[in-house]
Formats: structure tokens, sequence, C-alpha cells
């Protein structure tokens, strides 16, 4: 029997949160194409944005965990390599950049969502306000996407798990790098953890 999402995912508890969906990560200025080649390859950020638009019509909360960084690097650390190509004196991603915007497929609505950034690390939850936001708001359930598969959206996953959240995963609102490592990531990593679904299922659900 297929699963009933509506009561896993009712509006009243629900939030989705988008991960680093930013123009100078994933959009018209990205310093990775490769990750957005293969969200491209997939429709990725044409079905998140019939999500985001779907949930707020449904009257779930949108909210956006973004990563910016200061010119002067204060409050960040270049502790791994990935994080060690951000230089003091570069204003790539900075805060209150075009780099640092969301791309415009998640059609971005000032009233109503929510964005949460944080000048550190690599996942959303660890020393930011993101977990106190959407518990004040009554979230029991998050739906997970954006990017990175590899990185970014596993520790958002992981992170909404140990703080006792119930993580709903629509894979073809979500990339990573290769396209079939990602897949080999949501099938035998992310499954575990998470309801795997689609974009479609989450909206049919809220519609009924």
């Amino acid at each position: 029997m297929p699963l009933d999402l509506r009561p896993l995912i009712a509006a009243d508890h629900t939030a989705v949160l988008t991960m680093e969906c930013q123009r100078g990560v994933v959009g018209d200025l990205s310093t990775v194409p490769h990750l957005r080649d293969a969200a491209n390859s997939r429709n990725t950020f044409q079905n998140l944005g019939r999500l985001c638009a779907g949930a707020r019509a449904a009257g779930v909360r949108v909210v956006h965990c973004t990563a910016e960084f200061r010119p002067d690097r204060a409050g960040s650390k270049a502790n791994c390599r990935m994080l060690a190509g951000a230089r003091p004196g570069s204003d790539h991603v900075g805060v209150g950049s075009t780099e640092a915007e969301l791309i415009p497929e998640l059609g971005y609505d000032a009233v109503r969502d929510i964005v949460v950034s944080r000048l550190h690390g690599m996942t959303p939850f660890t020393s930011t306000a993101l977990d106190q936001i959407i518990r004040n708001l009554g979230v029991t359930t998050v739906i997970a996407t954006g990017v990175s598969v590899n990185i970014g959206l596993l520790g958002m996953v992981l992170g909404a798990v140990d703080r006792g959240y119930e993580v709903v995963v629509p894979t073809d609102a979500v990339a990573g790098v290769p396209l079939d490592y990602a897949d080999d990531m949501l099938q035998h990593t992310f499954k575990p953890l998470a309801t795997l679904t689609t974009t479609d299922a989450i909206i049919a659900a809220w519609r009924s």
C-alpha cells in the first residue's frame, strides 16, 4: 500500500527547509557548476519551486537555510578543504551580496518565508537559530531539500533527526554529484533516516 503522507506532513506541524539554494552556490553565479548542472539535469530547482509554492498554498512554512561570509571572514573558519576556498577579501557569497541571494526558482516570499543564515560550518542546525525558530512554530516534521546530498543536505537530515524531528526528503528536489553516487546516497544513507518520496506526492497530500 502507498504511504499516506497526510498525517506526517500536515500543515500545522511541517516546514520545508531549503539548503543553500543560492545564486552563488547553484545559481547563475555558481562556483560549483558541476553541482548546478547535475541539479538542472534532474529539474531539481523547478521541482523545488513547485514544492515551495505548494507549501505556501497549504499554509506550510518555508525556511531557507543559507551560507554567507563577512568580507574579513570573522566568525568563519577554513578548517576543511571546502571552506578553505573562501579567502579573506573575497566578496563571493558575502553578506548582502547578489551571490548570497536565493535562486529565483524558489519564488521567495518576503512576508512569510524565513531565512536562517550562518557564517560558519557546513550544516544548518549547528549553533544557528534554526532549531528554536521551527520549534517555536510547532514544527515536528521537516521536508529537507536543496544541496548537496553529499554534505550539506546529509548534515541537515542528521541534525533534524538528532533533534527529534521526523524528516521527509523529496528525491526530485535534492541534488548531489556524481548523479549515480547521489542516488546511492539516497537509497543507502538517507532511506534509513527519512521518508523518501516525490514532489508530486507531497503536493497531492497537501491538496487532499
